[in-house]
């Protein structure tokens, strides 16, 4: 079943006299539960497309829907509200607050939302066991190695429990074992819990736990204009 669908998905920006293009009229299907990999060089629409289908910028043109929603025709205010209860954004520098502990980290996202708090406390708690980070919940970042940090910026990208989860290479900082376990564990997210994973890489050894990848080169997909999702 279809999930994402971009169709003629562009956008465009001024940087002085110049049009820059970073996507040019994209089309593309991604099915629900899908892990998909996103490679190509730097500046190809890699980055572009991901905070597109992430809801954290807007296209110029076209039509991007992500399950039932056109997020093309959505105002920036609504905008941010589907993406703070569908989203989770996983970074390659982690983003971490460095002042809060691993929970309070992880907690970030439910703070906004109208539950309990011992709700959140059942959620983070879900969250830093699932990303096997339980153990460091009240160290601080300073605390942690450069893999422990991801699985807790994984963790509070799971804690709303999204639907999609769009990761920006999410081992880029990390030595080959902890890119290695980090990369078990997206696969897990896709597999074990049917999230839609959608990843950009540089790294073709991190393509293998995908089960598909596409190429961008100049804001277009070189493998095909279409690959529609099964």
């Amino acid at each position: 079943m279809t999930f994402i669908r971009c169709r003629n998905l562009t956008k465009t920006y001024r940087k002085g006299d110049m049009l820059i293009t970073p996507l040019e009229r994209l089309d593309l299907d991604v099915a629900r539960g899908e892990f998909l990999a996103l490679m190509g060089p730097s500046g190809s629409g890699k980055t572009t497309l991901l905070n597109l289908i992430a809801g954290i910028d807007r296209p110029t043109g076209g039509s991007l829907h992500v399950g039932e929603v056109d997020l093309s025709t959505l105002s920036r205010t609504r905008l941010a509200d589907w993406r703070a209860h569908n989203v989770g954004y996983v970074f390659q520098l982690y983003h971490l607050v460095p002042v809060l502990t691993a929970y309070e980290n992880v907690e970030l996202p439910l703070l906004l939302q109208p539950i309990s708090r011992r709700e959140r406390h059942t959620r983070v708690a879900a969250a830093l066991e699932l990303a096997n980070i339980a153990d460091r919940h009240d160290h601080y970042p300073r605390q942690l190695s450069g893999g422990q940090e991801q699985r807790v910026a994984i963790a509070r990208a799971l804690v709303a429990d999204p639907q999609l989860i769009v990761a920006d290479e999410p081992t880029g900082d990390l030595d080959r074992d902890s890119a290695a376990a980090i990369m078990s564990l997206l696969t897990r997210l896709s597999g074990d819990l049917g999230k839609t994973l959608i990843m950009v890489t540089h790294d073709p050894g991190s393509t293998r736990y995908a089960s598909r990848t596409l190429h961008l080169d100049k804001g277009r997909l070189v493998d095909s204009p279409m690959q529609e999702a099964h």
